[in-house]
């Protein structure tokens, strides 16, 4: 076992890597609509607070390296109103000021005077870039590793559990799970886990004949990548991973985008069964993290990865593999979470530009002003909430909860 020092030596290099990428990757999407639509630009920055390094280009673009590698933002010319959705009153101040110091022709390179489609188009292509970079990411990794399948036939039945209750039997091969179709076992495990407490009905192959299983998974307290206790729905199967199990499927470049796509929309698709039994009361979102929690896992990922038997430089591919794989899964969190109707987040803006592209006038703002608050308020208290969550599963805090109990 590692010492702490050895894990923050990981844990802290491996988080503001894959947290950098990733909203990088968010603003550049901002930032490459904007050209397109002929939007004046600032400032594109890598990171908050001291400039460490700075260059302006060609465009007028101030490209900027700041001291805090916990992201980057991107500010467009006239940018200066906190929620980025000015009303009337607001815009033709702005106008005003733009003609006295560049002329009325200049008015039209602000993004706060493009049509309302130009303004939600650069504001969408922030989370849309976000989903683009998982699918990339899967693809190029489908396409150049393959994928290891792991039929799904199951090789023990816990007693007592709830598989053995619903009737399942060693050697039968699971074939769809509530009508979708499952190809290995780690599909049947993903479906399982969110889902404790919720009849699912399976298909089963049994001595070469279909038959219908209904089982409901047990929730059951399990360990995360980090080795914290979490909630999850168990059956009680077991399945036979071994290397004489497994097969290895190879993609040409179609096929690998196509499972780009497919493992790209799974993962936003288990996200939001999770996120919808949290709101109704079914699950108790012990699983949501914010950045502490990615940080953990982040470490966690990149410490295992170095692990492994072979080389250093073997060891450094590894632990660069793992850690481009926890881009893929943290960007399409990130896209998700952004396109949330908050009036923080892209997907209030759009909200926003909504209203104005039926009403013809942006909304009053004193509304936008209670909107942001709002807004900001429900950020700050689901950011209160994930990190709550993050320090429970801390050893300290766990160790605590055992003194008290």
């Amino acid at each position: 076992m590692m010492g702490a020092a050895t894990s923050l030596a990981f844990m802290i290099p491996s988080f503001l890597v894959v947290i950098t990428i990733v909203v990088t990757l968010h603003e550049l999407g901002h930032f490459w609509a904007a050209k397109l639509c002929r939007i004046k630009i600032d400032t594109f920055s890598i990171g908050f607070g001291p400039t460490l390094f700075s260059r302006v280009d060609k465009a007028g673009v101030e490209w900027r390296v700041a001291a805090l590698p916990l992201g980057g933002y991107v500010k467009f010319a006239g940018d200066a109103n906190a929620a980025s959705v000015p009303d009337q009153e607001d815009l033709d101040e702005l106008r005003e000021e733009i003609i006295a110091e560049e002329g009325a022709a200049a008015v039209n390179d602000y993004f706060h005077f493009k049509p309302v489609w130009q303004r939600a188009f650069v504001t969408v292509a922030g989370p849309l870039m976000n989903f683009v970079l998982s699918i990339t990411i899967f693809s190029l990794l489908y396409l150049t590793l393959g994928d290891v399948i792991v039929p799904p036939r199951v090789a023990g039945v816990d007693k007592g559990s709830a598989a053995a209750v619903a009737g399942f039997k060693p050697r039968d091969l699971i074939v769809s799970a509530d009508g979708a179709p499952v190809e290995s076992y780690q599909d049947v495990m993903t479906y399982i886990v969110v889902r404790s407490g919720d009849p699912i009905d399976f298909v089963v192959e049994r001595d070469g004949k279909p038959m219908h299983i209904v089982a409901t998974p047990r929730r059951t307290r399990d360990k995360d990548p980090t080795g914290s206790e979490i909630e999850v729905g168990r059956l009680g199967l077991f399945f036979d991973s071994s290397p004489q199990a497994q097969v290895v499927r190879h993609y040409n470049p179609l096929q690998a985008v196509r499972a780009g796509f497919d493992q790209t929309f799974e993962v936003l698709d288990v996200s939001l069964h999770y996120i919808g039994r949290v709101l109704t009361g079914r699950e108790s979102g012990d699983q949501l993290g914010g950045p502490l929690g990615i940080a953990r896992a982040a470490g966690a990922v990149s410490e295992q990865a170095a692990q492994i038997q072979g080389s250093f430089w073997l060891k450094a591919a590894n632990v660069v593999l793992q850690l481009v794989q926890m881009v893929a899964f943290l960007s399409v969190g990130i896209g998700f979470l952004n396109l949330l109707p908050i009036p923080v987040l892209d997907g209030g803006h759009l909200l926003f530009y909504g209203y104005e592209a039926v009403a013809r006038r942006p909304l009053d703002a004193k509304i936008q002003a209670a909107g942001f608050q709002v807004g900001l308020a429900l950020l700050l208290g689901l950011m209160l909430f994930v990190t709550w969550n993050d320090l429970k599963k801390l050893p300290l805090f766990q160790h605590m909860g055992g003194l008290f109990s």
